[in-house]
């Protein structure tokens, strides 16, 4: 065996033969780390078989039941449908967020796939005591305590498991690499091995991973390319709910996201989101106004706050939970254009209420009517729900799905809702307990509430 040394960037992981001071992939200082690669001096490349037999599509048997069901709906969504055998999912989220957690429930759900957990960041005693404070974990789930990535592929191999848990990939090393554990180089040559050993043995290998301060997944961009479903777990600290949300799905949708509740014994689904949503609404207060997203296939009912004060500032303030700046920014333009109003005089404030980030423009109408009500301090009628985007010319655009929106708004007892009147025409929805309000301006809309 032979050493070989490379450079590689703690941020984005490029490469460099040597030291250079300024990484010239993503423009940080300082970020290069020295890595020692373990590379074998013979060629055993005469000594593998070059002969790969090429297989014709019609050839591939195709199994209409080859997805792995959960009882746990929410999770079963964001996989798109199930787990596929074989494939990679990394989870990533903050610390505590309740990654291990979920892992554990769902251990218990697949006992007759004779899951196999590896931990390398807590010792079997503390699982121990995390699994008596969840409901269901199984007494014969199969558990180690291995940070070496070949031991634990050796133990997949053996113990015929179904299904693998590692907990977590930066925390597992090779033999091959002499880096430490978390390091670019032991992330990407651990990630890359298991893959293969999935792949190989058809075995679905779950990888919780972490983040970084930004939120963004440690490791390599490489990891994230690997894998076959990357999975992202949010949730605000001050909120017992956590949202899953899939980045990268190869077998499914990304636009899917899965609800879940943080209890005393373990995460719960939450059945209906809106309610959770609008469970502290107050319609009576200025400012407030309730909107119908599409996020993936499900309909959610959210609350939208906004605040418009003067400013004490030369610049006024705009600020954002959970919309985009720019799209707010863009709605504040056509507001002044359009209807006459001048928010430059004023600090904008928009949030979204539960701390869910939102990123369908149908809810655009919503937004602009809460602008507006906060502007003129009139709050809007109770039971109205806004579903519509904003063009640049001050026109309601057309949404999807209108009639999965209308239905949510039925089922939480809502009795009006402003939508675009394009495509009204071959809308054929009736029904006599909710009432319709097509508009094809937003400057329409706000006469209309206000």
């Amino acid at each position: 065996m032979k050493d070989k040394k490379e450079f590689v960037c703690n941020v984005c992981g490029y490469q460099s033969a040597r030291w250079i001071g300024k990484c010239p992939s993503c423009g940080s200082w300082d970020s290069f780390t020295e890595h020692i690669i373990r590379i074998s001096s013979k060629n055993d490349s005469s000594k593998k078989n070059f002969n790969v037999p090429i297989v014709k599509l019609n050839e591939i048997p195709q199994d209409d039941n080859y997805r792995i069901k959960l009882s746990n709906q929410e999770l079963n969504r964001v996989l798109g449908g199930g787990i596929i055998p074989g494939s990679v999912i990394l989870m990533a989220g903050d610390p505590g967020i309740g990654k291990s957690t979920l892992m554990l429930q769902m251990c218990s759900e697949l006992i007759d796939f004779n899951p196999l957990y590896i931990t390398g960041e807590e010792s079997l005693q503390q699982i121990k005591y995390r699994s008596a404070r969840l409901n269901g974990i199984p007494e014969n789930l199969m558990l180690i305590a291995e940070t070496n990535v070949e031991t634990i592929i050796s133990a997949i191999k053996s113990s015929n498991c179904g299904v693998a848990i590692i907990d977590s990939i930066q925390s597992i090393y090779s033999d091959r690499i002499q880096a430490t554990p978390g390091t670019i180089a032991q992330v990407r040559e651990s990630a890359m091995m298991l893959m293969q050993t999935a792949k190989e043995n058809n075995i679905p290998i779950f990888l919780i991973g972490h983040v970084t301060k930004d939120g963004i997944i440690a490791g390599p961009k490489l990891l994230e390319h690997l894998v076959d479903t990357v999975l992202q777990f949010e949730g605000e600290k001050t909120y017992s709910y956590r949202i899953l949300r899939a980045l990268k799905n190869r077998y499914g949708s990304t636009n899917e996201i899965g609800i879940f509740e943080m209890t005393e014994s373990g995460l719960s689904e939450v059945k209906n989101p809106s309610e959770l949503f609008l469970v502290h609404r107050s319609t009576e207060e200025p400012g407030i106004a309730i909107s119908a997203a599409i996020e993936g296939t499900r309909p959610l009912l959210l609350e939208v706050q906004a605040l418009v004060t003067p400013t004490n500032y030369g610049m006024p303030q705009r600020t954002s939970n959970g919309y985009d700046l720019r799209r707010l920014q863009m709605i504040l333009a056509v507001l002044e254009k359009r209807l006459g109003l001048m928010f430059k005089q004023y600090d904008v404030f928009i949030n979204i209420a539960g701390g869910l980030y939102v990123s369908d423009p149908s809810i655009d109408l919503g937004i602009a009517a809460a602008l507006v009500s906060s502007f003129r301090d009139k709050p809007i009628d109770k039971g109205v729900v806004l579903v519509g985007e904003i063009g640049l010319t001050g026109e309601v655009r057309q949404v999807s799905n209108l009639e999965q929106r209308i239905n949510e708004t039925l089922k939480l007892g809502f009795l009006k809702i402003f939508l675009p009147s394009s495509g009204m025409k071959d809308f054929n929805f009736k029904n006599e307990n909710i009432m319709l309000y097509p508009v094809e301006k937003v400057s329409l809309a706000i006469n209309d509430l206000f």
